[in-house]
């Protein structure tokens, strides 16, 4: 699957549901959506990402998921009966994460926090350290698991697996996930 320019850009400021079952453990949010995700409607869809690969890697997913043609509903089913979720801090989609606001990051940390409330997942995965510290104003929280907790839910910040973020690696990111996942109890 292959998009023009112009055709991405027509996904600008479009939203993407959740991906939460009704036994999440582990909610991992985004930034935001990127505009390849839009348009296929699948989190984390852009040929590249790490995403994927390091959930595999890290044992949490049983297979590899490739969603950039989209998610199919067996990799979906898959995610949440693993007890994973999937969302994102601002819902609009943008062609860099940078587009957005500190404002849109705030309100965005707020409806993040009424998600974890509704949802009640053990663990929170915030991916993407800059975005944490804007969403949550805490400008000197560093990767790993936080101090400040969402009700019973432990908020970890984790590395973003954007190609952006170069010196991740998918072992790096998978090692991170993993920890993550296992304060979950879902590895």
């Amino acid at each position: 699957m292959s998009f023009s320019r112009s055709e991405l850009l027509s996904y600008a400021d479009t939203t993407v549901p959740d991906l939460i079952g009704p036994d999440c453990r582990l909610l991992i949010s985004g930034i935001n959506p990127g505009l390849w995700t839009a348009a296929t409607g699948a989190h984390f869809a852009r040929p590249g990402n790490r995403f994927y690969p390091a959930l595999y890697t890290a044992g949490i997913t049983d297979r590899l998921i490739d969603a950039s043609a989209g998610m199919s509903e067996a990799d979906a089913r898959a995610l949440t009966d693993a007890g994973v979720g999937i969302t994102n801090v601002v819902a609009r989609a943008t062609a860099k994460a940078s587009d957005l606001s500190r404002d849109e990051l705030e309100a965005g940390g707020r409806r993040l926090v009424r998600t974890v409330e509704r949802v009640r997942p053990r663990v929170l995965a915030v991916l993407g350290v800059t975005a944490y510290r804007s969403a949550f104003r805490e400008p000197k929280a560093a990767v790993g698991e936080q101090d400040r907790h969402i009700g019973d839910t432990t908020i970890w910040v984790l590395p973003n697996p954007s190609g952006l973020n170069a010196h991740e690696t998918v072992a790096t990111l998978a090692a991170a996930y993993r920890s993550a996942a296992c304060a979950a109890g879902i590895v």
